[in-house]
């Protein structure tokens, strides 16, 4: 299949992302690199300097409200997606509204209770959606340990699913890109599954 026939099929469908982080960022630009035709994104953070290690700001955007930013930076990547932002914190109320009509949703959380909130509101009242969610993204190296695993036929985990953050284990830029790359790539094998 040749890549216009691949974004040809990809621009048919809706993404959510649930973070605008290390992992959002970064897997937002990858599917509009591969030519998904809408993202729904949703955070409430803004950018601060800190967040320019791993995230996909610029020096200039610090201060800037991510979902803003994001949307920028995606529409010089790529101009034909369809960037629909949310400045919210999400919650079991909100989630289903705001991914409405998504195709998959994918996770991109820093904080556990957050992601578990969010697994229990997309199985619970959206059933059947695809969910691809990132745990264990700590530190460098231990390139053997980064994993995908499929769970059942609507949860996906990306990531070594086992190393905490912490003062002295930070994401760092390698993992963190890595993880999200490999959340947009199971986004699309989803999509390219379906009709």
């Amino acid at each position: 299949m040749k890549f216009s026939e691949i974004q040809r099929h990809l621009g048919k469908f809706r993404v959510g992302i649930a973070g605008a982080g290390g992992l959002g960022s970064n897997c937002a630009v990858a599917l509009a690199r591969s030519g998904v035709g809408t993202l729904v994104i949703a955070d409430f953070d803004i950018i601060e300097e800190f967040n320019l290690s791993r995230q996909y700001y610029f020096t200039d955007q610090v201060g800037m409200i991510k979902t803003v930013a994001l949307k920028e930076n995606l529409a010089r990547t790529n101009p034909d997606v369809f960037v629909i932002i949310h400045q919210k914190k999400l919650d079991k109320e909100n989630i289903p509204v705001i991914f409405s009509g998504c195709d998959v949703i994918v996770e991109a959380f820093d904080k556990a209770d957050m992601k578990e909130m969010l697994i229990e509101t997309v199985q619970t009242y959206m059933p059947g959606i695809p969910l691809v969610v990132g745990s264990g993204m700590a530190g460098w190296g231990m390139n053997e340990t980064i994993r995908y695993r499929k769970i059942d036929n609507t949860l996906y985990v990306c990531g070594d699913e086992s190393s905490e953050i912490s003062d002295d284990l930070p994401p760092m830029a390698p993992s963190v890109g890595i993880i999200a790359n490999m959340q947009a790539n199971v986004v699309i094998e989803i999509l390219m599954r379906l009709k």
